[in-house]
């Protein structure tokens, strides 16, 4: 399930486009302002963000601005009312991977969303790295400098979300619905033994530790 971000401080455009795109199949979260989309976006990254130009506080330029600057992949659909060229090459060349005007028909807006979702798929790298940690995207085999290790398919989901975002806190909530799309009403053990029986294949022949606990928040890739 792929989650799309929609920060619009219209909250008639953000319940049609939750609705109707969580009958998609997405999963969706909204923001009603710049900032609070920027949090939900550190706390829970998207894999796409629907962003509105015209917000009180810090307008949707400046939101892509920083967006891209924490990920530059990540795809990102104008939607506003501003249709004047100039603006939607102004949006473009500030790194929008898409340009959709208001009012607009939503099952127009929901086939540029998965146009820039297939786009970032193909441009994806088939070997996700990081420090001696590398992952093949097509072969699902992980390297730990010369070493191979085998992966169940969870083991694998898992390192691929924490290799698709290194350095970043990934909350548990996040993790469980990435990996496992099921509502584990708030138990998180199960992802506590995968995370565990992940660290030791990782870990075996005394590699640094590269997952690390965050108490009461989740997990982290990063170097010690």
């Amino acid at each position: 399930m792929q989650r799309t971000l929609v920060i619009d401080d219209d909250p008639a455009v953000t319940s049609v486009l939750k609705r109707g795109l969580s009958y998609e199949g997405f999963a969706v979260d909204t923001a009603a302002s710049g900032e609070e989309g920027l949090r939900i976006a550190r706390d829970t990254p998207p894999d796409a963000v629907v962003l509105d130009l015209m917000m009180p506080g810090l307008d949707g330029l400046e939101v892509l601005d920083r967006l891209r600057a924490a990920d530059p992949q990540l795809p990102v659909l104008l939607l506003t009312a501003k249709d004047a060229a100039a603006d939607e090459i102004q949006g473009l060349a500030r790194g929008a991977d898409d340009y959709v005007t208001k009012p607009f028909t939503f099952d127009v807006l929901v086939a540029h969303l998965r146009a820039v979702l297939r786009r970032r798929e193909a441009d994806r790298p088939p070997m996700l790295r990081f420090a001696d940690l590398s992952l093949d995207t097509g072969t699902h085999r992980a390297r730990r400098g010369e070493r191979d290790i085998d992966l169940t398919s969870t083991e694998y989901g898992l390192l691929h979300e924490f290799l698709e975002h290194p350095n970043r806190v990934l909350p548990r909530d996040y993790l469980l619905d990435r990996v496992w799309s099921y509502d584990f009403g708030g138990n998180t053990n199960v992802l506590e033994a995968f995370v565990k029986q992940l660290r030791h294949k990782l870990e075996e022949d005394g590699e640094p530790r590269l997952i690390h606990t965050l108490r009461g928040t989740g997990y982290v890739l990063r170097e010690t």
